[in-house]
């Protein structure tokens, strides 16, 4: 039998303290505290970088929002003329920029003013009720309320389709005799339904005119409410009722409802 050589057993150790080594410094990364770490922190900076352009988003300004004056229309006791402001399609504020002024005029103007403004934000429409005492301000603020919706509908709503149809238009019905004078009525449609109805003709003189600031604000508030002819005569003032109605009914035919 050979006997190993002692320099031999001596390079075989060496080489198998180095291998040792080698595998030892090549386990050693994997686990590494350090690495692990780094590691474990690229995960949350990727996180933190999807929710920063979310936080820092704004959505975009509401369509029909802005400021708008109706029509001055002319009463007897001077012009009324109404400004609104609108954010989002829906009126914010409401005021008259034009209203009858001297005498009595004024203290009508300051009791009737305030309450039909208060009134145009809550209904968000002209369908808003007259101020007793101060009838033909009322009259005027809201058909220059109308004109006012009317210019902001094209900024809040489409051009074509359904929105074309749904806008608003006015007709006026034939002017009807009666013993104590004509009564006429004119009606604002939009939608198939009657957004605003009023007397352009009524009955004047002596008692017709009590009569008629009683009677024709509340048939113009039944001819909004039931869309149709058929409403109650006003008791007191039964020509003029039934004036009204007939002349409601042309209106209503010419504008096929």
């Amino acid at each position: 039998m050979r006997k190993s050589h002692p320099v031999r057993r001596v390079v075989l150790a060496t080489a198998a303290t180095v291998s040792g080594v080698v595998l030892l410094l090549s386990l050693k990364p994997a686990s590494d505290p350090a690495a692990a770490s780094a590691a474990g922190a690229a995960p949350q900076a990727t996180a933190a970088g999807q929710e920063s352009p979310q936080g820092g988003s704004r959505g975009a300004a509401p369509a029909g929002s802005g400021t708008v004056t109706g029509d001055a229309v002319r009463t007897q006791y001077g012009p009324v003329q109404v400004r609104l402001t609108v954010a989002g399609g829906r009126i914010t504020k409401a005021e008259a920029v034009q209203a009858p002024k001297g005498g009595l005029s004024d203290q009508k103007t300051q009791l009737a003013v305030p309450k039909l403004n208060q009134e145009a934000v809550a209904a968000g429409t002209a369908d808003i009720d007259a101020v007793s005492g101060a009838t033909y301000t009322s009259e005027g603020y809201k058909k220059s309320l109308q004109s006012a919706l009317d210019k902001v509908k094209p900024a809040s709503s489409g051009t074509s389709g359904a929105a074309g149809s749904a806008r608003a238009r006015t007709v006026t019905g034939k002017a009807v005799r009666t013993p104590y004078g004509p009564v006429q009525v004119r009606i604002t449609v939009a939608g198939g339904k009657i957004t605003e109805a009023e007397a352009v003709q009524a009955p004047k003189g002596g008692l017709s005119d009590q009569k008629t600031q009683l009677a024709v604000p509340k048939l113009n508030q039944e001819a909004v409410a039931a869309g149709t002819a058929d409403i109650d005569a006003v008791s007191g003032a039964t020509y003029t009722s039934t004036g009204y109605r007939q002349s409601l009914q042309s209106a209503l035919d010419q504008a096929g409802g």
